[in-house]
């Protein structure tokens, strides 16, 4: 049976085929997965315990020799999409609270628009990009998970959280780096790190009902709206700076599946954020398929229309690419030669 491969067919599907058997379990057989012990442990109180590995494994992935154009395109990137959900995130917060507008709470708004889906924007890159546009993932992955949202809320004030609390979301990520680093064997290893998404996926899907999702509505649609445009078109201005192809810029508009994990663990740490928990992690759930689904239209949309707009220079940068590759071969073939 082809079951990875019929769950990847599905925007998010790794996580989120998962989180629906989880949902259905726990919505007809919420007593199934009490029974303690092992399965418990696995099954339904894992998520802390696999978003910190994820976590770990996210940041062994960030290798400081890389070139550093990569970098800084990761960092602008990221930057950039965590700056503009957290302005809108927190501009509504201003206005109108943690409970937000239109059922979406500041808890689902920042981790949607600030959480990438770093695997969607390696495939975009590698097709509209090129070798930099794909190492600034490394960098982009960071944003995935709790940690920018706990810091744009406990900094400016909407969360009550303890600062020992950021250095405990922190430290999996630091020693993740310091390990992938050291040891290129332990980033290979590390970089395995996706095999925990669909069992990560399964717990937070336990942690619903059926009745959560039917309340969440038409908002987690607007969600998934707001993320794609507002980040998209966001990545794809700044991304001028680099004079490349911007369209890979556009590439962030998106939402990371492990970002449906973010509510329960920030309403683990300030219980106010309680009571919108349930309704965050099914809207932005919901962003994560909306945004996986039309970003790649937005990306090829705007790719296009640069084509369209520039040509000339395109066709230029691809004549002193190929130019410079036939170079470097005439200096080898002379250099044998030689020898």
């Amino acid at each position: 049976m082809k079951i990875m491969k019929t769950m990847k067919k599905l925007p998010g599907g790794v996580l989120l085929a998962p989180a629906i058997i989880g949902i259905l379990l726990n919505t007809f057989f919420p007593d199934a997965l009490k029974i303690g012990g092992f399965t418990t442990a696995l099954f339904k109180a894992s998520t802390t315990g696999f978003l910190a590995l994820f976590m770990l494994c996210a940041g062994s992935q960030i290798d400081v020799k890389k070139a550093k154009v990569a970098l800084a395109k990761g960092a602008v990137l990221t930057i950039t999409k965590i700056l503009i959900g957290a302005c809108i995130g927190l501009l509504i917060g201003k206005v109108f609270g943690n409970s937000g507008i239109f059922g979406l709470s500041l808890l689902a708004i920042i981790p949607a628009m600030t959480n990438s889906n770093s695997s969607l924007f390696a495939v975009l890159s590698s097709e509209n990009g090129d070798d930099t546009d794909v190492g600034a993932v490394s960098v982009i992955a960071l944003n995935n998970g709790p940690l920018f949202t706990m810091l744009i809320l406990g900094a400016s004030g909407f969360a009550s959280i303890p600062v020992i609390s950021f250095v405990a979301v922190l430290i999996p990520v630091i020693v993740g780096f310091v390990l992938g680093n050291l040891d290129p064997d332990w980033r290979e290893l590390l970089s395995h790190g996706h095999m925990l998404i669909p069992f990560l996926g399964f717990s937070i899907g336990a942690s619903l009902n059926l009745q959560t999702i039917l309340n969440a509505g038409v908002p987690g649609l607007i969600l998934g709206i707001i993320t794609l445009v507002f980040t998209g078109l966001g990545g794809y201005f700044v991304y001028g700076i680099f004079h490349c192809k911007r369209a890979v810029g556009a590439a962030i508009g998106t939402t990371a599946g492990i970002a449906s994990a973010t509510p329960m663990a920030l309403a683990a740490i300030d219980p106010t954020f309680a009571p919108f928990a349930s309704s965050a992690t099914v809207q932005v759930s919901a962003s994560v398929i909306i945004t996986a689904l039309l970003c790649p239209l937005l990306v090829n949309y705007l790719g296009k229309r640069e084509k369209n707009r520039h040509p000339k220079a395109i066709l230029e940068n691809s004549t002193k690419v190929v130019q410079n590759t036939l170079n470097i071969e005439n200096s080898e073939t002379i250099n044998n030669i030689k020898n």
